[in-house]
């Protein structure tokens, strides 16, 4: 450790910066307090941490990068002994063995340090795809809101960049979105460069107000408009509710369009330039975290049909005309269980054309320096069922890329389908494909040490507890996808009609691995593929 220079005030210490990281100790047996770093000539960051004054519950970074051979002030308002044990380095502490923790995800992106929740800002611009989220650097618990950041060229293997957005004088960094301003509405671009823009809800105890930020180099750096807030809705809506701002550019009405989160329900506004916002219509039913888009019915792109949903998932299907959505279906689910807060990737290139989804997924990780999880990215569509159009979501092709494919079998009996799973019931990732036939309107599945991954009652129309009706209602067969990572479960069911995901979590008392199980059930197809790590 490098020693620190005491001063006058016995809360405060002083360095010269000369390494990358400020390595800083967590422990949960202390209350959160506030530590401000100051140095002359660069912004003072400010943040609640609980600094162990003791043994770590572990370790936790913040980049100094920019006080690089500056004289660093660092203040703490909490229990001054853990201040002696701050030290820089070039690497934050743990980073030998960063992606090879006993309980880190391998094929879901996880951050490396404290808590993520709400993806942000997903947008696919000049080969990378980008992930933003809802971040505490200092602590696996939420606080201390930043936008993360990290990017992809294949959309499952992920590098984490340097945070993207800091909180200021507005608040903190709650949700938003990004877009690709090619036609320099804002006058943020240069010749040849458009500018990404970021735009955000800025969160206080007073209020939260929509605030936007662009960059000039692949969102590795950003400057923050000085103009902001460019919407304040506290006084329209009589409530501090207004946040999660989802914009995109719609093409036949020639403007930006902003779907708010505002008390009740997604409101819309639409702009010229991205900082003059005009409210034109609302929505009520909604909470949190907006998502409209157009998709097409049945892939056909003459008729198409405009999805809105909130942080729940649940969605209305109807019309949008630039300026009004108006509902004609819905309330429907297409994802139950961990899922929360997902968004949609804008500016996906037509030659793909899918509209390509992450949404957050509530699950912990124990013992481990992290907490949430992305959930694997999927493809919606809009299908025509029995009941209606509805959305469908299902694991992106690129999923593949990392599958072997370890054993086969087809009409099986449970025990057979079983002893071929048995070789695999410590597998930390899987893949299973499988499609079971009923012999009676009653109960059966798939389950490992005592969790159900799969527990389909046909007499009540139940998947894992929550009501689920085929496609063909009278069908004795259901169809899973299951996807296992170390610490969850994710599951598509009949092609992706409805999908569900939920912490791993085996009953230590439970010996019997991977089971299939009902009364005298057929396992017609099953498909089981290994996954590499995607930190390899």
């Amino acid at each position: 450790m490098l020693s620190l220079a005491l001063v006058a005030n016995a809360a405060d210490i002083k360095l010269k910066i000369t390494k990358k990281y400020l390595n800083l100790p967590v422990s949960h047996q202390v209350d959160r307090a506030v530590m401000t770093l100051n140095a002359d000539d660069r912004p003072s960051q400010a943040f609640d941490i609980r600094l162990a004054p003791s043994t770590p519950d572990y370790w936790v970074f913040c980049d100094v990068s920019q006080y690089k051979n500056k004289e660093l002030t660092i203040s703490y308002k909490g229990d001054n002994a853990g201040m002696e044990k701050i030290y820089q380095a070039d690497e934050f502490a743990g980073q030998d063995s960063l992606y090879k923790e006993s309980n880190r995800p391998q094929i879901h992106y996880t951050q490396k340090r404290g808590w993520n929740n709400d993806p942000n800002g997903l947008l696919y611009y000049d080969g990378e795809y980008h992930l933003f989220y809802q971040h505490n650097p200092y602590e696996r618990d939420w606080g201390n809101m930043h936008w993360g950041h990290a990017v992809s060229k294949d959309l499952i293997h992920w590098e984490e960049l340097p945070i993207a957005l800091y909180p200021d004088e507005h608040g903190t960094m709650f949700s938003g979105s990004a877009v690709i301003d090619y036609d320099n509405t804002s006058g943020f671009g240069k010749k040849g460069n458009p500018a990404m823009v970021a735009i955000y809800t800025a969160d206080n105890p007073e209020k939260q107000i929509q605030c936007i930020a662009y960059s000039l180099d692949k969102g590795r750096t950003w400057t923050k408009y000085k103009g902001n807030p460019v919407i304040d809705s506290k006084a329209k809506w009589n409530s501090k509710d207004t946040r999660d701002p989802k914009v995109f550019w719609h093409k036949p009405s020639n403007k930006w369009v902003l779907v708010l989160n505002e008390r009740d329900g997604h409101s819309i506004y639409n702009s010229d330039n991205l900082k003059d916002w005009t409210f034109e219509s609302h929505v009520t039913g909604f909470w949190e975290c907006p998502e409209l888009f157009e998709l097409p019915v049945d892939g056909n792109k003459n008729n198409t049909k405009w999805v809105m949903y909130g942080a729940s998932g649940t969605y209305m299907i109807g019309s949008f005309d630039g300026k009004k959505f108006t509902p004609e279906a819905g309330k429907y689910y297409y994802s139950t269980g961990s899922i929360y807060a997902a968004q949609t990737f804008t500016n996906i290139p037509e030659s793909d054309g899918r509209r390509i989804q992450i949404g957050w997924g509530r699950i912990s990780h124990p013992g481990m320096p992290f907490n949430g999880t992305m959930l694997l990215p999927t493809s919606l569509s809009l299908k025509t069922t029995k009941d209606g159009i509805r959305l469908f979501s299902e694991p992106i092709k690129e999923l593949e890329t990392l599958q072997t494919l370890k054993e086969q079998g087809k009409n099986l009996t449970a025990e057979q389908a079983t002893a071929l799973l048995k070789p695999y019931n410590n597998a930390d990732c899987l893949r299973i494909r499988t499609t079971l036939k009923l012999s009676h309107a009653t109960s059966a599945g798939l389950g490992l040490y005592g969790q159900n991954l799969l527990d389909y009652d046909m007499n009540s129309n139940l998947v894992n507890g929550v009501f689920y009706s085929p496609n063909d209602m009278t069908s004795m067969e259901i169809s899973v996808d299951i996807i296992l990572d170390k610490t969850s479960v994710e599951v598509y069911v009949d092609g992706g009609a409805y999908s569900y995901s939920m912490e791993r979590k085996a009953n230590p008392d439970n010996k019997t691995g991977f089971n299939f199980w009902g009364n005298n059930i057929e396992v017609k197809n099953l498909e089981v593929y290994t996954l590499r790590s995607i930190w390899n």
